[in-house]
């Protein structure tokens, strides 16, 4: 199955925030390097213009000059990207950066701190959290695939928008409530969808964290969700 591996920049007048970052420049060239085993189950197309500084670059956006970097989780194709942009303020849940500090948790949930250990100045959060305090971008805990999983609650001009990470892999997820083989906590995981369900109810709009069909339906940059 091909599959996207999104990564999603939100301006604010009080500074760009950058939602994950996708996968290591090193995946280009040699994966199994950079992810190991891993590379027995992914095979990264990854062309040479679709790392996450190139991208922004091709939006005269300066990787070095973006605030806020959220991490969703600490997963290889979300937190790959990380090195470029080196003067953000690292924004995650707290257990989640707990969890990849711990040896076994680590080697349990297929981290690897190269990616992100990288000196970050950090904000660590515990559970929801308003990035500006004007409910415009809000961390959402949506615990269960890693220990700290979040999403990222986004208010647009059309409306309030979930980029769910991997909380909600894509449509099929929800509709069925299907979980992926690999799952640190099923009832949390659960839980999250549940969560995420209601807030689709409730007017919200999903982006879902690696769905081939919605990707599609997507603009992409340099043209903007609206």
């Amino acid at each position: 199955m091909r599959i996207p591996v999104p990564s999603y920049l939100i301006e604010h007048p009080k500074g760009r925030v950058l939602f994950d970052t996708g996968l290591h420049p090193e995946l280009k060239t040699d994966p199994r390097a950079r992810i190991g085993g891993l590379a027995r189950l992914f095979v990264p197309d990854f062309g040479p213009n679709d790392d996450i500084a190139s991208r922004l670059n091709a939006l005269d956006v300066d990787p070095e000059g973006v605030e806020f970097l959220v991490n969703s989780h600490l997963h290889f194709d979300h937190t790959g990207g990380n090195l470029a942009i080196p003067n953000a303020r690292l924004v995650i849940q707290r257990r989640e950066w707990e969890a990849g500090q711990d040896p076994d948790q680590c080697a349990h949930n297929t981290y690897d701190p190269r990616d992100y250990d990288l000196g970050h100045d950090r904000l660590l959060v515990d559970g929801e959290h308003d990035l500006f305090a004007d409910g415009s971008v809000v961390c959402i805990p949506t615990h269960g695939h890693t220990p700290g999983h979040q999403s990222l609650r986004v208010r647009l001009d059309s409306g309030d928008v979930l980029l769910c990470g991997d909380a909600c892999y894509m449509r099929q997820s929800l509709e069925a409530m299907q979980l992926p083989p690999t799952v640190h906590d099923r009832q949390e995981m659960l839980a999250s969808l549940e969560r995420i369900a209601q807030m689709e109810k409730s007017g919200v709009r999903l982006l879902f964290g690696h769905d081939p069909d919605l990707w599609q339906s997507l603009p992409q940059a340099p043209e903007a969700i609206q």
